[in-house]
């Protein structure tokens, strides 16, 4: 399948200190789409770049005062994740592996022609979305389409440090499906498979979007970290859940919850979200 790009998501930096080839290759690029601004100078760069988020540093190298290897030394350590290009019309001075081991992605000869340029472009483009697919999912569950357990315990963790940084409140519900071996027995797994899909549909329904993260813990077990909320938001969120799952899922669900406190490790809390659950599905059964 052909894999297209909107060009006008990438935000490009061009820095050239021969003003008028920067102004045209900013304009070039434009045209095709992409948002460009360009200037004439490595410190001019380094301002623009601590303003305004850029996908894309395309840089001579040959500058005064700071050239363009030292210019991607720099931004590689402050914002490591940008794509830079390193242009140069005096290629024996500078070999591609001087550019590549300083932080560029790729390095380009004036003079050159725009689709050269365009073609280099997209071939980064289409790594850095070979790369965020694999990283997104290594921390997916692959059936519900939720984060996988994996990638709880890290966001746990990063949560708990900002809650304690921050002293906001932090909550963690756990949550179980009712009986589902049994529906499992009853209409098989593939009947199951499609109540685990469900379930997570419910949980995401039932939360803060872009708020709270929902997570499939294992099984048939779920679990949403809550943020900024305290033992009330909790209870709240746990009692739409559980309603949720009455009103819409075909099993129903128990749920627990525990709220953070100063000291608690991960651990601890998960320990106390998991009593809570098992403490509410032994009154329910019982």
């Amino acid at each position: 399948m052909k894999q297209e790009y909107d060009y006008n998501k990438e935000n490009l930096l061009i820095v050239d200190d021969e003003i008028e080839i920067g102004k045209v290759v900013s304009d070039l690029l434009s045209n095709l789409g992409f948002n460009t601004d360009s200037v004439s100078s490595g410190k001019n760069a380094l301002q623009k770049l601590r303003n305004r988020k850029y996908t894309f540093l395309i840089t001579d190298i040959n500058m005064p005062e700071l050239n363009g290897i030292e210019l991607i030394k720099i931004i590689k350590r402050e914002t490591p994740h940008i794509n830079i290009i390193a242009m140069t019309g005096y290629d024996k001075d500078y070999a591609y592996m001087d550019v590549i081991n300083v932080g560029a992605n790729d390095f380009i000869i004036k003079p050159f022609k725009i689709d050269e340029l365009e073609a280099k472009i997209k071939r980064i483009l289409i790594e850095r979305y070979i790369k965020d697919e694999f990283a997104r999912l290594s921390i997916t569950d692959n059936l519900t389409g939720l984060f996988n357990q994996r990638h709880f315990y890290n966001k746990l963790k990063e949560e708990i440090d900002r809650a304690k940084r921050q002293e906001h409140p932090l909550s963690l519900i756990l949550l179980d499906l009712d009986k589902f071996k049994d529906y499992n027995d009853k209409y098989g797994h593939l009947a199951g498979d499609e109540a685990l899909v469900k379930s997570g549909k419910i949980i995401l329904s039932n939360i803060r979007e872009n708020v709270d993260t929902a997570f499939r813990y294992g099984g048939d077990e779920f679990v949403v970290i809550l943020v900024e909320a305290d033992e009330k938001i909790a209870l709240n969120t746990s009692e739409r859940l559980k309603s949720g799952f009455e009103k819409n899922g075909v099993v129903t669900a128990s749920v627990g919850f525990a709220t953070y406190s100063k000291e608690m490790k991960i651990k601890d809390l998960v320990a106390a979200a998991d009593k809570d659950l098992y403490k509410t599905k032994d009154e329910s059964e019982g």
